[in-house]
């Protein structure tokens, strides 16, 4: 391992434990996050505190940002003590959220012209994922950057693949959303009419995840919506940003998605009540309120 110096933007769901997963491998991170809590966390594991990520790009030879929509790519990238603020020529900037492909262009043309390189990397596999460094990632921009950081992004992700020129990779992934949100309706319906029928849902996963039917859906939240666990791997309201960002994507490109619009509806109740932090398997709600079960009065998790 070289003694490159890493700095990491965004301690979400996803994003502290992939810096964390980094931090064991040996690696020094600066890192940087709005909310003070999961920065003292990491410090507390030997990463270095900053103060912007502008002061993290200028501490770092490779900066990671991992945060929630294309407006806060841009703000920590672009925006006033951003990214490319801090960054000198020569340093690699690989942005792993999941944002618009256009946006991720621009980041790439911008600091392209101040002699940096971008990579978009977004990924697919969940907390779990992130946790475990199995991520699938999906990589767009310069092969000679993605060839530089990739022993980086084999640390955090199993599958780690260069799939075209910037933007790429926000393409590709907003494929995977598309067939994600397509499998957890199959998920949930399936389920649904197993619980009418009067069938054991442990059961019935069991045979059927074997299956022409199985799935990563099936097999990771079919379990979950059984026992009633709607805590957030994925959320509910991120979901609904990386649908957005497909139907618009496809929308510009003439492509109708009509799956994935009806997909997109049934998260909106989700939303409308009170249910936008939970887990995705919580799709698995409204199909039941569909065929008329109700939930204990006041529950948003029952």
């Amino acid at each position: 391992m070289d003694d490159v110096r890493i700095g990491w933007i965004g301690l979400g769901i996803m994003g502290k434990p992939m810096a964390r997963n980094l931090m064991r491998a040996g690696y020094r991170l600066s890192v940087f996050n709005r909310s003070r809590a999961a920065v003292d966390e990491l410090a507390a594991e030997g990463a270095e505190p900053a103060a912007s990520p502008a002061e993290v790009a200028r501490r770092s030879d490779r900066v990671f940002t991992m945060v929630t929509d294309s407006p806060d790519v841009e703000q920590v990238v672009l925006g006033p003590q951003g990214v490319l603020e801090g960054a000198r020529p020569g340093t690699i900037l690989v942005d792993m959220s999941t944002i618009s492909p256009e946006v991720s262009r621009r980041v790439a043309r911008e600091a392209a012209a101040r002699g940096i390189l971008a990579l978009d990397a977004p990924v697919s596999g969940g907390d779990v994922g992130a946790r475990e460094g199995t991520l699938s990632i999906m990589v767009g921009g310069d092969r000679e950057a993605f060839d530089t950081v990739l022993p980086l992004l084999q640390v955090l992700g199993r599958t780690v693949t260069h799939v075209g020129p910037p933007g790429s990779g926000q393409e590709v992934k907003l494929v995977n959303q598309i067939v994600c949100g397509l499998n957890l309706l199959a998920m949930a319906e399936g389920l649904a009419y197993a619980e009418k029928a009067g069938l054991n849902l442990e059961t019935v996963l069991k045979v059927i995840t074997k299956g022409a039917a199985g799935s990563w859906m099936l097999s990771n939240l079919g379990p979950k919506v059984a026992r009633r666990d709607f805590a957030p791997g994925f959320m509910v309201r991120l979901q609904q940003k990386d649908l957005r960002l497909a139907l618009e994507a496809a929308a510009a490109a003439g492509q109708p998605l009509p799956g994935t619009a009806l997909v997109q509806q049934l998260f909106r109740h989700l939303e409308a009540t009170g249910r936008g932090d939970e887990g995705t398997q919580a799709l698995a709600k409204v199909l039941e309120r569909l065929g008329g079960r109700e939930e204990a009065p006041g529950s948003l998790t029952g």
